[in-house]
């Protein structure tokens, strides 16, 4: 299977790159962050591949980002979604918004994307929803900030709560006291306290 590809970027448009590589041109499907984020055509391009073999042909899906190749495949795990269709997703939302909007449920943003009906929305939540946790995402604007912050939610969520919940305890224990953002046993006692 491909699993990286670089080479001279000999064609691009919006969801296609041909990458020329040792004397072959791989067509690789990609996503509208990926091309907007490649460089001009005759540069060098380093795409992570995704191989999708079927009965009737091989196809390759490329991503400058890792975090993305890596969304992508989770994506694909859901009931419904295909390859192409998680294109389609990745370029109708960022990484980082399609997995903010996972984490909250956020089933109006999802169904935005063309071919995301309410029914998958709900699956995708369903499926995904605790499989994320893995993805650093920009956090949302909070005024939560604070060098525990980070620590204390990633000690909630290995303890096995959710992610929204224990981000609500950990906002909810700051507001409460400001001084708690720099300490995390202070923070992580207070959080746990609110979030059950």
């Amino acid at each position: 299977m491909i699993a990286h590809l670089r080479g001279k970027l000999i064609h691009k448009q919006p969801g296609q790159a041909i990458v020329e590589a040792a004397g072959v041109g791989y067509d690789v499907t990609i996503s509208v962050p990926t091309f907007t984020s490649l460089p001009t055509v005759g540069a060098e391009a380093s795409l992570h591949i995704h191989t999708q073999v079927s009965e009737d042909q091989i196809a390759l899906f490329g991503f400058l980002a890792s975090e993305e190749k890596r969304l992508f495949e989770r994506l694909i795990t859901v009931s419904g979604v295909g390859p192409k269709l998680a294109i389609k997703m990745l370029s109708g939302l960022s990484s980082d918004r399609t997995v903010q909007a996972i984490r909250a449920q956020d089933h109006a943003q999802l169904t935005r994307i063309p071919g995301v009906g309410k029914k998958l929305a709900e699956r995708l939540v369903v499926e995904l929803k605790d499989k994320l946790d893995d993805f650093a995402v920009a956090p949302a604007p909070s005024n939560v900030q604070g060098p525990a912050v980070d620590d204390v939610l990633s000690a909630l969520v290995n303890l096995g709560y959710q992610r929204p919940a224990a981000e609500k305890a950990i906002e909810q224990a700051i507001v409460k006291d400001k001084a708690l953002a720099a300490d995390f046993d202070g923070l992580f006692r207070g959080a746990l306290k609110l979030i059950r």
